[in-house]
């Protein structure tokens, strides 16, 4: 009877914390792998991230979502939150009238030579698709870092909340990479 209950426990057990296994993976621990070159510098092809489902993205965040050409996974930085009016003048980034500092751009701006700006002027109002004087409840605004050849909110319109996988925190690859982000 005792071998029993001693079985029965074990099962309990290894089912518990194969559940507590399956749940970090799937909201805490997730593992993407980031596609193409739209955020350099910040990520470049094949490094892996971690991300979490557990915290909704704010200003700044890099958070990752299908994408609306493929539905693949793509990795954004998310800058407009909803009630938001997003603008670019002369490089300048304006987010209500206010400027905003993109020390993540710092290097890819020092390295331009064809004195052309990184990021064209638009706004909202000027985008390709959904054209608005604000960022829609329920939606994001989102830019890829690598300015000049992303495929972002400028050119597929405003992202659904409710479609963001998740927001990352943690890159693991390369290892001289590694670190919270």
């Amino acid at each position: 009877m005792k071998k029993k209950h001693s079985v029965l426990y074990t099962v309990i057990q290894f089912t518990m914390i194969l559940a507590f296994i399956l749940f970090l993976r799937k909201f805490v621990l997730t593992p993407v792998e980031v596609v193409g070159i739209s955020m350099e510098p910040t990520y470049h092809e094949s490094d892996r991230v971690w991300q979490t489902s557990l915290i909704e993205p704010s200003r700044f965040d890099i958070a990752t979502f299908p994408s609306p050409r493929d539905g693949k996974r793509i990795v954004k930085r998310v800058v407009g939150l909803p009630g938001d009016t997003i603008r670019m003048e002369n490089d300048q980034l304006y987010i209500n009238d206010k400027p905003y500092e993109e020390p993540y751009l710092d290097e890819e701006k020092e390295a331009l030579t064809d004195g052309e700006l990184l990021t064209k002027d638009f706004s909202l109002q000027t985008i390709e698709v959904d054209a608005a004087t604000v960022v829609p409840e329920g939606k994001v605004f989102v830019l890829g870092d690598n300015r000049r050849r992303a495929d972002d909110s400028r050119y597929f319109g405003f992202v659904d909340k409710k479609d963001i996988y998740g927001v990352v925190y943690f890159r693991y690859y390369p290892l001289n990479k590694i670190g919270l982000q």
